[in-house]
């Protein structure tokens, strides 16, 4: 058995457990546990598996839900990266609210094991949290809407009057001047709910969705605390934010990482050590810290 088809393997067999510990593996594959662990480093860094005590947990698609086809969109790299930069804003036992878009499920296969209470109204986001031992979750019901796998109505929005979290994630399908958008009335005030439940909400979005605005309006870009996006966001994006107090983390994109990355075929002399800097991917616009 090849490298490769070794890890094909692997993948499947953590795919269909959802749970399998490293002995299991090892004796399936018929390999070390040292050559089990450098594998699955692989895995968690394509964001299908995450490592725990003696075993590993899939965190990629499922089969039973099949959401997110656009994986191949040319923004999914700068999306995953956006979804490693919000996981940073989160404290172990917060509570949090995770709606359904595509970039905030990023997020959540980042936090499947983190001792976390979780809100969402997102049937992917829940039916991959389920899997987790560490998580306390809270489905909200209502109608649910096929094309994206949410609950959205007046039972979502009732449910959601009753319950108080931390931080609200929310994806939206445009960003301008007038503030945050999206193309679903009825997503909207459900998203609209989400954000008076919460003490403060974060946007996740890409570079694509500034200067776009869509049907409805979620709300004014002063009534949201932090932006995360990547960091190919132009100047006058970023002078909006400024103006409205937005705190804005720029994630790094993959496509930045590896240019700044040394070559492995390249030798030089070490530079001298530098001075400490202040410089962050985290932009804090009007002297606020992020939390």
């Amino acid at each position: 058995m090849t490298t490769d088809e070794r890890r094909d393997r692997l993948r499947d067999l953590v795919k269909d457990r959802g749970f399998a510990a490293l002995g299991e593996l090892a004796s399936q594959l018929s390999v070390s546990e040292s050559t089990i662990r450098r594998d699955l480093e692989m895995l968690e860094e394509a964001g299908l598996a995450r490592r725990t005590h003696g075993g590993v947990y899939w965190t990629g698609d499922s089969d039973t839900i099949s959401v997110f086809e656009s994986r191949n969109d040319d923004f999914w790299a700068a999306k995953q990266s956006i979804g490693r930069a919000a996981s940073e804003l989160i404290a172990d036992h917060d509570t949090i609210l995770l709606d359904g878009g595509s970039t905030v499920y990023e997020l959540a296969r980042l936090i499947i094991h983190r001792p976390l209470q979780v809100v969402t109204n997102s049937l992917p986001v829940a039916h991959l949290l389920s899997t987790s031992d560490s998580i306390d979750l809270v489905m909200i019901g209502g109608c649910v809407r096929g094309r994206t796998s949410v609950t959205i109505g007046p039972l979502a929005d009732s449910q959601l009057a009753n319950i108080h979290v931390t931080t609200a994630f929310l994806s939206v399908a445009g960003v301008s001047p007038r503030g945050f958008f999206n193309s679903d009335m009825m997503l909207v005030e459900s998203e609209k709910a989400m954000l008076a439940s919460a003490e403060r909400g974060i946007v996740l979005a890409d570079h694509s969705k500034f200067g776009k605005t869509s049907l409805s309006r979620i709300c004014e870009l002063q009534q949201i605390d932090t932006v995360v996006t990547d960091d190919g966001l132009d100047s006058d994006a970023k002078a909006w934010l400024e103006s409205a107090g937005v705190q804005l983390r720029l994630a790094q994109s993959p496509l930045t990482q590896s240019s700044q990355a040394p070559s492995p075929h390249k030798t030089s002399t070490p530079a001298p050590a530098a001075s400490p800097s202040n410089s962050s991917p985290t932009h804090s616009l009007n002297n606020a810290n992020l939390s």
